[in-house]
């Protein structure tokens, strides 16, 4: 049996420069800064006793065939890492379901490529997971996404990931044992209650394509501000950021937000937030929100239980194998 441990994803800043249209028109390309979370999916592989594929995730598939496999991503990996037959694979995650904007299905695309390659006994890359994420997701299966996620889920720790006609480079920002604590004490994710779906969210377009790219530009802008802050571990400032490009984001798509999202932002800025933004593409899952080390109670006692909530804690070692027989 092989499981493989793979991260969730926080975006601070860049979200939307690594879509190719954008980075591979600019000058300067795209660039996001993300940190991964330790939140994570799991997979599992075990040979069967038959030449059956047994599948399990949020449904269960058992079928004879290679192509009779409904779940796209575990169909295509399996195609790309040569296997075919008379294995069973289980997903788990610690946040079930998609639209929650931390890059949950580009994180379960690299966690079955980890595991299938560790089942057939190669042991490959954190660049070639994330080449290979990027091939299924984006080249194969033709989803309007970036190529942040793939990157943050193999490489693991805060990073800045730049994007262009020369490929993707991540870019490790160093991150001490006490800075890793103050990102876990100022920084809250905060559930909105909403899921969506990130290629409906990212595939409308702005009536104005220029003032769209203008945002996007800006949105790159402060990808460069926020790496810096990190570098000089201003987490205040990194903060104050979120605001900033929570802003141009609204600009980009009409359905980035909704007044559900909206009043909750609100909510979390009279709380005493020094900033916020939605995660993702926009329009559900998690609202990233950074203030003192006394806010995240301040929340639980203002929104109650009807937004769950959690620390930023950040994962350092990305995808892995966990145990291997």
């Amino acid at each position: 049996m092989i499981i493989s441990r793979t991260p969730l994803r926080v975006s601070f800043c860049g979200g939307g420069t690594d879509i190719d249209d954008f980075s591979m028109s600019e000058p300067k390309g795209g660039r996001v800064v993300s940190a991964a979370l330790s939140r994570y999916v799991y997979v599992t592989i075990n040979r069967r006793f038959d030449d059956r594929l047994r599948v399990s995730y949020s449904t269960m598939e058992d079928v004879d065939s290679l192509d009779k496999i409904q779940h796209d991503l575990i169909r295509e990996a399996l195609r790309l890492t040569g296997i075919d037959s008379g294995i069973e694979i289980t997903t788990i995650a610690d946040i079930p379901g998609q639209g929650t904007g931390l890059g949950s299905s580009s994180t379960v695309t690299v966690g079955l490529l980890n595991a299938m390659h560790a089942f057939q006994g190669r042991k490959v890359s954190k660049e070639q997971l994330a080449e290979e994420a990027c091939q299924i997701e984006i080249d194969t299966l033709g989803a309007p996404i970036g190529r942040q996620d793939q990157y943050a889920a193999s490489f693991g720790g805060v990073n800045s990931i730049r994007f262009g006609e020369n490929g993707v480079k991540v870019e490790p920002i160093e991150v001490s044992e006490g800075l890793a604590k103050k990102f876990s004490e100022n920084f809250t994710l905060v559930f909105t209650g909403l899921t969506r779906s990130a290629s409906k969210v990212l595939s409308e377009e702005s009536d104005d394509q220029s003032d769209k790219i203008s945002r996007m530009r800006e949105i790159r802008i402060h990808a460069d501000e926020a790496a810096s802050h990190i570098e000089q571990e201003n987490l205040d400032s990194l903060g104050a950021i979120l605001n900033k490009t929570w802003l141009s984001k609204r600009e980009v798509s009409s359905i980035v937000t909704n007044k559900q999202i909206d009043d909750l932002y609100e909510r979390a800025i009279s709380s005493g937030a020094i900033g916020a933004k939605l995660l993702g593409a926009g329009n559900g899952g998690f609202l990233l929100v950074c203030g003192n080390r006394h806010l995240r109670g301040i929340l639980q006692r203002d929104l109650g239980e009807s937004h769950r909530m959690f620390p930023l804690e950040i994962d350092f070692s990305g995808s892995k194998i966990i145990f291997g027989t």
